[in-house]
């Protein structure tokens, strides 16, 4: 039987660490099974987790100095709460795992807590009926499972309510961050190889001038979509997350052409200006569209609605906006 402690080391905080960073997040797993936390015996409490080792992580650090049982399902390797929309932490599975980990042997009770967030994933009147184990849902957050256990296994209403506040969404960023980078590096080395060849100049006077600031232009719809508007999601006007990214992207893109033609602006610049304008607003749109997968405030049906109509404008406004930059290149070029 694993035995693992509640404390962390330096590898488990360097693995989040990474993970938040999209490093090895696919594959930052444990191997599903029963672990013991501490020294439990056949009294002490079970509890299911995912196979994703944050969450799994998560659960043991927030209960120091206790000893319990740790059911961890096959999920894939993804979080509880993303493992039950998948179906991955569900019914079949916790029947399956509590039955190969020969759970009713090992404890006198037949509860096993499962997290709030597993609640879309498992029925527990099902468990209840195929293992003989009473599924008690636990509290939103790890932290509050030891006042839960406390308290004769009772939730206060604080312990329902899933908070979504400025700390919990800066956590999220970096992986979006990361993702768009990576995006990033496949399309920078083609804006600068067509305004060295589009431009008014020599290739390499073209690629310091258009070539930069369109990368400029890259990372500022980046910083917009994906840093920003998660930072002031509550704030931002709008209900869907398209519309929400229109304000930071609007005003990134703005200040960013402040800079460029603080002097006035050249021939060909009002074309160029109008392109990166809509290039910043769709890029924008689409990677504040994406932080709906990481949010609290959306459904499934309602993130299907608001791509299909926001979608066709963000290709639009990208396509429309790269045409402009190339045509302002082209006037500057006198053709």
């Amino acid at each position: 039987m694993p035995q693992v402690s509640s404390s962390w080391t330096q590898a488990d905080y360097l693995g989040t660490f990474k993970a938040r960073w999209g490093i090895g997040r696919m594959h930052y797993t444990v191997d599903p099974g029963l672990y013991a936390l501490g020294r439990p015996d056949e009294k002490s409490p079970a509890l299911a987790t995912a196979n994703y080792k944050m969450s799994f992580d998560r659960l043991r650090k927030a209960l120091p100095g206790r000893n319990a049982w740790i059911l961890v399902l096959d999920t894939k390797g993804i979080n509880v709460w993303c493992a039950a929309g998948k179906g991955t932490f569900g019914t079949e599975e916790l029947v399956a795992r509590i039955g190969s980990s020969g759970l009713e042997r090992i404890v006198s009770h037949r509860e096993v807590i499962l997290p709030q967030l597993s609640a879309p994933g498992v029925a527990a009147h099902q468990v209840k009926k195929l293992s003989g184990f009473k599924g008690v849902f636990g509290p939103i957050r790890a932290e509050d499972l030891p006042a839960f256990m406390d308290n004769g296994m009772k939730a206060t209403a604080e312990m329902r309510a899933k908070t979504f506040r400025t700390w919990e969404r800066f956590v999220l960023i970096p992986v979006e961050f990361v993702e768009a980078l990576k995006a990033a590096l496949v399309i920078i080395p083609i804006l600068l190889i067509l305004s060295g060849l589009l431009g008014p100049s020599g290739f390499w006077p073209n690629v310091l001038n258009q070539g930069l600031f369109a990368v400029q232009a890259l990372l500022t719809a980046i910083f917009a979509g994906a840093v920003l508007t998660p930072l002031l999601l509550p704030w931002l006007p709008g209900r869907a997350f398209s519309l929400k990214s229109l304000a930071p992207g609007l005003f990134c893109a703005l200040l960013l052409l402040l800079l460029r033609w603080g002097d006035g602006v050249k021939p060909g610049g009002l074309l160029e200006m109008i392109g990166w304008v809509l290039v910043i607003l769709s890029a924008a749109a689409y990677l504040g569209m994406n932080f709906t997968g990481a949010s609290t405030y959306t459904s499934l049906s309602g993130v299907k609605k608001e791509m299909r109509w926001s979608l066709p404008f963000q290709i639009g406004g990208g396509v429309i906006g790269l045409v402009f930059w190339v045509c302002s290149m082209l006037v500057d070029h006198g053709v």
